[in-house]
């Protein structure tokens, strides 16, 4: 009898794990452009907080209203069909930039937002749950979570060239917006020349984006895939009562709500949150953003070492307690805690808690998908389809933050970071029990 370890990826497999791990790149491109958008769309169309924040729920939308027919994709036409089929789709909506920035109209870009997050919701449920098939049950957590490991460099990408192309660092106080407004033009008058001028600073990098995409579709049209999902009960149709009796996968969907929730929530008003706080420039903020990617694509190959010897989900239960912890001392270390009379820590001590919590949330997704699609056989296809829908919960969450924030008691994004507190309460309990 053999002792052997099981191997991390089936012999032969090596070089689809490289290119479908490409994917996990390439979607995080836009899932972090949004959090430069959504401070960029404050400027340039004049949002709120909670207006801006809709940005998460339009992609989010997405990924929810297309899982299922994307699950059914799959399950007709395989793995290897709904990926190009994501791609195509996902460019569609990059192209659509183009014409937004012209309109200058915010629901334009939400529906290009919408279009992305509908090809993203292929790509999720394709490459993670092939991803997982792809090895020894046994080894599908740390599987995952070294392929999501290079999610988080395309997010510092994504966030880096936001930083450089999209913020144009021009940020007129409400006296210069007045005197702007009185400065005549043969377009109207300075102001609305700045807001266009804001507008036009983002279909470049999209375009760029869908040209990218393109291209990585047409590497997968030219490659063979192997067959995973013609063996025997992966072939079968699965059902949603069935899946009700597995805990273990409708915990994994109610974790996965809330951690998208504290995730998006967090990206998306850290360069709020640190200008707040930190009295900086919005390239200097979205510096920290880089900085944050960076410290979550740590956390993922630290996380992917220590799953070794320790169990994938009691790791995420620690790692949620740390991050209630680090969440607590983002909102005590404000300066809305100061003007309330709670404040405890240093303004840059709040930032680097706010930061830190990445560190930790870095396993969380992987870990709640590859445990609740584990020994899910001929159900895995529509359980793996419910859980990309359950990114619904950046969409809601996200907004509430906003809401919070925008609140006439609070006016700063601290107070609304309870909502992230609370969601890694949840996950601490799926964890553990």
């Amino acid at each position: 009898m053999s002792s052997a370890r099981p191997r991390l990826i089936s012999p032969g497999y090596a070089f689809t794990f490289v290119l479908v791990t490409l994917l996990f790149f390439l979607w995080a491109l836009p899932n972090t452009l949004n959090d430069v958008l959504i401070k960029q769309f404050q400027k340039s169309l004049e949002l709120s907080r909670f207006e801006a924040g809709l940005i998460q729920t339009a992609i989010k939308l997405g990924y929810f209203c297309l899982a299922i027919p994307a699950g059914l994709f799959m399950q007709r036409f395989g793995y290897k069909s709904g990926l190009i089929a994501g791609l195509l789709v996902f460019a569609a909506g990059c192209f659509l930039f183009y014409p937004a920035a012209g309109s200058g109209i915010y629901f334009v870009f939400l529906g290009g937002i919408f279009v992305i997050g509908s090809g993203l919701s292929f790509l999720e449920l394709g490459a993670n749950s092939f991803i997982t098939s792809l090895g020894d049950v046994s080894t599908a957590a740390r599987r995952l979570n070294l392929a999501q490991s290079f999610n988080p460099i395309g997010g510092i990408a994504g966030v880096t060239l936001g930083t450089l192309f999209i913020f144009s660092g021009n940020e007129p106080s409400e006296e210069r917006i007045a005197e702007m407004r009185m400065q005549i033009t043969a377009t109207g008058n300075a102001y609305t020349d700045f807001l266009e001028t804001e507008n036009s600073r983002i279909w470049p990098t999209y375009i760029m984006i869908g040209i990218i995409v393109l291209i990585v579709a047409f590497l997968i049209w030219k490659t063979k895939f192997p067959k995973l999902e013609a063996s025997g009960d992966a072939q079968r149709k699965g059902s949603f009562r069935a899946l009700l009796k597995y805990r273990h996968w409708y915990g994994a969907v109610i974790s996965q709500f809330f951690y998208l929730g504290a995730q998006l929530g967090t990206w998306s008003y850290l360069i709020a949150y640190a200008q707040e706080n930190g009295h900086m420039s919005e390239k200097q903020a979205g510096g920290l953003l880089v900085i944050n990617m960076v410290v979550f694509m740590l956390g993922r190959f630290v996380s992917t070492f220590l799953m070794k010897w320790i169990q994938a989900t009691r790791l995420m239960g620690f790692y949620a307690l740390v991050n209630i912890g680090l969440v607590a001392v983002a909102i005590l270390g404000s300066e809305w805690a100061s003007w309330t009379g709670i404040h405890s820590v240093s303004h840059w001590t709040g930032i680097c808690a706010m930061i830190g919590t990445s560190f930790f949330m870095s396993l969380m997704y992987p870990t709640n998908f590859a445990s609740g699609v584990k020994g899910l056989g001929p159900h895995t296809k529509l359980g793996a389809s419910i859980l990309v829908m359950s990114l619904i919960g950046g969409a809601l969450l996200t907004p509430l933050i906003g809401l919070i924030a925008d609140a006439s008691w609070a006016k700063a994004v601290a107070p609304g970071m309870i909502v992230p507190a609370v969601s890694y309460a949840v996950i601490c309990r799926y964890a553990f029990f």
